[in-house]
């Protein structure tokens, strides 16, 4: 079976700042693809190209058989996109932003109506069809804009950060609905995010930072390329703390802010060690096995906490999840 998004040396400049540097993956048909990164990391600007907003500067990509820069109007034709900033009518009612939808998508008449009708029940919203939009909870009004980029039964979803301002409980309810779409209907679905418990749902993952693939795979391939174990030490002097850290030990530490995390084989033994030679030295010394955030580390040098380039040659310090 070819695969549902081909992605080959796509880059990407804003002005003289690279976005996107040589780029290139695959996404097999029925998978749910992440892009993990930070701001910055060009996840927003790849979201983009791929969902026909911005247009192909170099390189290619193939989305549903279609070639983006040749025929855009093809790749619409295969995808339905949410993305991060709300997007409903909170004026109309579910059904009324569906039918809106739908217009827009061609469909008209009874087809239109069945369509509204079978994917509000497929996202779990026929019972609020005639709820004004605005009195739905974060997790609901989701799932409604979900359903507005299925009307038009699309092979391919791109979603933009779909977690952004959901609780846990909604969260893990809009994962089991993208689950269930991937299963019974076999839709490919890409997402982009920040967030390790959103990351650890994928399939697989690309982690990209400053424009670049750094490395694609399952999630559990990527945490053994750490191995060992993972200590996190948080301390109120982690610059002084670090320096005899590494002298003692003989240890690489990456410093992230107030924290200090550290790789290493049987790290319980490590960890003894730490708490003997500096006590009241720190306020934390956990132990732990490696997250997708150590893997990040491991590649970058940084935590998925970034320092956003902005237009006057500028930096600040943000988070968030745009590019």
């Amino acid at each position: 079976m070819p695969a549902a998004v081909i992605v080959d040396q796509l880059e990407y400049r804003y002005g003289e700042r690279v976005a996107l540097a040589g780029v290139s993956f695959e996404i097999a048909a029925g998978e749910i693809f992440g892009l993990l990164g930070p701001n910055g990391s060009g996840k927003t600007t790849l979201f983009r190209i791929l969902s026909t907003l911005l247009p192909v500067q170099s390189g290619s990509a193939i989305v549903g058989g279609h070639n983006l820069a040749d025929d855009p109007d093809g790749v619409r034709r295969q995808i339905g996109v949410t993305f991060q900033s709300p997007s409903l009518d909170i004026k109309l009612t579910v059904r009324e932003n569906l039918i809106h939808q739908g217009r827009l998508y061609g469909l008209s008449g009874q087809t239109l109506k069945s369509r509204c009708a079978a994917v509000m029940e497929q996202l779990g919203v026929a019972d609020r069809a005639h709820d004004y939009a605005e009195k739905l909870s974060g997790g609901l009004k989701r799932r409604v804009e979900i359903a507005k980029c299925l009307l038009h039964r699309p092979q391919i979803l791109l979603l933009d950060e779909p977690s952004t301002g959901l609780d846990p409980g909604a969260r893990h309810e809009l994962w089991k609905t993208l689950q269930v779409l991937r299963d019974t209907d076999g839709v490919t679905i890409l997402v982009t995010t920040h967030l390790m418990e959103e990351a650890d749902r994928c399939t697989r993952l690309g982690i990209l930072n400053l424009g670049k693939l750094m490395a694609t795979g399952k999630p559990d391939e990527l945490r053994s390329m750490v191995g060992g174990d993972s200590l996190t030490i948080q301390s109120d002097q982690p610059e002084p703390l670090t320096r005899r850290l590494e002298e003692q030990f003989g240890v690489q530490v990456n410093r992230i802010g107030e924290s200090l995390r550290i790789e290493k084989e049987r790290g319980h033994e490590l960890l003894g060690q730490i708490a003997t030679a500096f006590p009241g030295e720190f306020r934390s010394l956990t132990l732990g096995k490696p997250t997708l955030e150590d893997v990040f580390i491991k590649l970058t040098g940084r935590g998925l906490q970034t320092i956003e380039p902005e237009s006057n040659g500028k930096k600040k310090k943000k988070r968030g999840s745009h590019d």
